[in-house]
């Protein structure tokens, strides 16, 4: 949240992003507890961790430390580890097995992707930034890389390239839901929730759209005020409490923002007050 609105304008603007940001956090821990996103699958249930509860993913969590510390190598085992490791929040040890893991098969390019969206969600930009174009190659280039790019792009504040990728992405991949959302994301963070709701509408109904894709667009309904709406969208991915939870978070960011706003318009009149 901090890196963002290092990058992103001052003023309001700057309160707005952070308010979105905090309230991304938010729905993307909700989901988290409930519905992980990746294509591990856990051995003992069959379950993708797509589809596991908490407890389920703490399970999971366990048995692949202990694979893992048997052969810190194996990629397979090394990449459900930190992908389990990320999705529950603990960053810092996700990047550490990438890291690694990165070493060993430096070359790799599902290891580099992986590793660049451990490091762009530890907040090291421009390192996940380096790691991402590596993966990459020019001559067969991968649409989720793109989009990994891109959304990396818009977080330091580079709008119109971040922009680019989302378009060549979706040239390689149309009516990607991923890719909408990320565009959709991007309007957020420029503060024009109109067209980034048009986004998150398209991208609910694109391809492969899952909880993520959705909480989104409830984040955005509610960011335009419009919270029973919001927590409907929400009640269908969440359980009620939780959606009641994010929806009543970002009341209060909302509701702190507008005294943001007023402080600085309040300086903005004293300054022009003392200028005269």
């Amino acid at each position: 949240m901090n890196a963002v609105a290092k990058y992103r304008a001052s003023g309001s603007r700057t309160a707005f992003v952070v308010v979105a940001v905090a309230m991304i956090g938010l729905s993307a821990s909700g989901c988290a507890r409930d519905r992980m996103t990746t294509g591990s699958v856990n051995r003992g249930s069959g379950k993708s961790v797509e589809q596991m509860n908490a407890t389920e993913l703490s399970s999971a969590a366990g048995s692949y430390e202990q694979a893992y510390k048997s052969d810190t190598k194996n990629k397979a085992v090394g990449m459900n580890y930190a992908t389990a490791l990320r999705m529950s929040g603990r960053n810092d040890q996700a990047l550490a097995v990438m890291r690694k893991l990165a070493i060993t098969h430096a070359k790799d390019r599902d290891v580099l992707a992986a590793y660049g969206k451990a490091l762009a969600s530890a907040g090291q930009f421009e390192t996940a930034l380096d790691a991402i174009r590596r993966a990459q190659t020019p001559e067969t280039p991968d649409w989720r890389l793109l989009s990994a790019e891109g959304a990396i792009l818009d977080q330091v504040g580079q709008t119109a390239n971040a922009r680019t990728l989302y378009r060549r992405a979706l040239d390689l991949k149309p009516e990607e839901a991923s890719i909408l959302s990320n565009i959709g994301m991007s309007y957020v963070l420029e503060g024009d929730l109109k067209t980034a709701e048009t986004y998150m509408r398209s991208a609910s109904m694109g391809s492969g759209a899952d909880s993520r894709v959705r909480q989104n667009l409830a984040l955005v309904v509610g960011l335009q005020g419009r919270f029973a709406e919001a927590e409907k969208i929400a009640r269908q991915e969440l359980s009620s409490k939780q959606a009641e939870a994010n929806v009543t978070y970002l009341r209060s960011m909302l509701a702190q923002q507008n005294s943001w706003s007023k402080l600085e318009q309040d300086g903005k009149k004293k300054k022009k007050k003392a200028t005269n």
